[in-house]
């Protein structure tokens, strides 16, 4: 598996969970100017703004790590203007991660769900 399927395999597991908890997923890979988001979801009167990572190895360190600054100005950023273009207040708007670990056969070795992991500055 490469990093591009990797990370599709991750997305759709992401997806999958989030509908199994009662998120409904509005959109996925959602591109704009200021950049991408993985899945924006909505629960409970809530825009979720989900960044997956997945990640075969810890050897440098763990998916949620993997999230730098810049990463971070750029789904806030996302969010903001995802916010603009569907009329949701930002009030009701939250960040969240979810971190996928796999073993060396493709298979789950963590999967966690980081609620509010980014927040606004």
């Amino acid at each position: 598996m490469n990093r591009k399927e990797t990370g599709a395999f991750g997305e759709k597991l992401a997806a999958e969970y989030l509908e199994k908890h009662q998120y409904r997923v509005l959109d996925k890979n959602f591109r704009c100017r200021e950049g991408e988001a993985d899945i924006i979801a909505h629960k409970d009167n809530m825009l979720v703004v989900v960044e997956v990572r997945t990640k075969r190895s810890i050897a440098f360190g763990t998916p949620e790590e993997s999230i730098n600054e810049r990463k971070k100005e750029h789904l806030r950023a996302v969010a903001r203007r995802y916010c603009e273009l569907h009329q949701y207040n930002q009030e009701e708007l939250r960040i969240d991660v979810i971190a996928i670990e796999l073993k060396y056969n493709g298979t789950v070795n963590r999967f966690e769900h980081i609620e509010n992991a980014i927040e606004d500055e």
